[in-house]
């Protein structure tokens, strides 16, 4: 079989001019993949696990076998579907190793004239790859301040006024809180956010500053890659110190207008950190639908939390008090401060 493999820098480089196609399983590729990726599964889940047994048992031989007898009926449909999605008439393809089920593709789809790349060392020459891009330098800029801050709504400022931003609530379908899950979508895996965070790091340019919100390392079930919070954790800080009446306020507006039972779960969550009197005493005010009480208690115990997260890390801070400046003075200010 002809050898269609490129690195993983021209293999990356090509995702501009033409599709990325994955032929893994869909668990795999549920697991994690790379953005924009198309699923193009040689093999169901059940099928894969087959041909797996096959080969430990039988040997390879076997297996390859076998899985031409599945493939064999599909081939014309691999085709067509390429087709559709390459109207360039060129692709890169994918799977785990960078072995036989990418090169099985590429060869179908180049004799059908689908002129067609493999990943040397496939998706997990892709994942090394990523793993190492986190250990590079970034120009971070870190928004600080407590729950119910704005943080968020400052750092989206930021962006649309064409400042650099890292998302990681948004890239993480989570806003960081144990209320964070609510009204957001299903998080994805963590290796699919790395995926999803070397993807937006690798636009910015790292020499300018990147603006980031302050995180703890996990946003939901999601870990922040170490070297890239590392960075966060001895970056520089703008601290955002906001009336505690006005982070209530803020958050009453996010996070009590939807079902109290997904509040009394979250609230569930941090029981023992709360203590249990602590605990039920925040339970019968949202019970009785006092939200107001309820963010004031829970706001409490997460300052708290933020105080001694910051007394870990040594970080070079700038103070911004506000008092009635709008998100947009808050972001300009931030912008064109001049400490970057």
């Amino acid at each position: 079989m002809a050898d269609y493999k490129i690195d993983i820098s021209d293999f990356l480089g090509k995702k501009a001019v033409c599709p990325f196609i994955d032929v893994r399983s869909p668990a795999e590729y549920t697991r994690g993949h790379i953005p924009q990726a198309v699923n193009m599964p040689l093999f169901t889940n059940e099928e894969r696990s087959i041909i797996g047994t096959l080969y430990l048992q039988k040997g390879s031989g076997e297996a390859m076998m076998k899985g031409l007898e599945l493939v064999g009926p599909r081939m014309k449909d691999f085709v067509k579907q390429a087709m559709d999605m390459a109207p360039g008439r060129e692709t890169c393809i994918y799977c785990w190793r960078g072995g036989m089920r990418s090169n099985s593709m590429a060869w179908l789809l180049n004799t059908a004239g689908i002129k067609s790349h493999t990943l040397e060392g496939g998706y997990r020459a892709y994942r090394r790859y990523i793993h190492d891009f986190f250990m590079h330098p970034v120009n971070l800029v870190i928004i600080g301040g407590m729950t119910g801050s704005g943080k968020t709504q400052i750092l989206e400022e930021i962006e649309r006024t064409g400042g650099q931003i890292v998302h990681l609530e948004r890239l993480a379908a989570h806003r960081g809180s144990v209320f964070g899950h609510l009204g957001m979508p299903a998080q994805p895996t963590t290796e699919q956010f790395e995926n999803d965070l070397f993807t937006t790091l690798s636009q910015l340019d790292p020499r300018k500053p990147v603006f980031v919100e302050d995180e703890s390392i996990a946003i939901g079930r999601i870990f922040i890659p170490r070297p890239f919070y590392r960075q966060m954790a001895t970056g520089r800080v703008i601290n955002l110190i906001v009336p505690f009446e006005s982070r209530v306020s803020r958050l009453l507006n996010s996070y009590t207008g939807g079902d109290k039972n997904l509040l009394e779960t979250g609230l569930k969550r941090i029981e023992k950190r709360l203590g249990s009197e602590n605990y039920l005493h925040i339970l019968k005010l949202i019970e009785s639908g006092n939200m107001k009480d309820a963010v004031e208690s829970v706001l409490n115990y997460y300052d708290k939390l933020y105080g001694r997260s910051m007394e870990k890390h040594l970080r070079q801070k700038t103070d911004i008090v506000v008092k009635n400046e709008s998100i947009e003075e808050i972001a300009g200010r931030i912008r064109h401060m001049n400490v970057w």
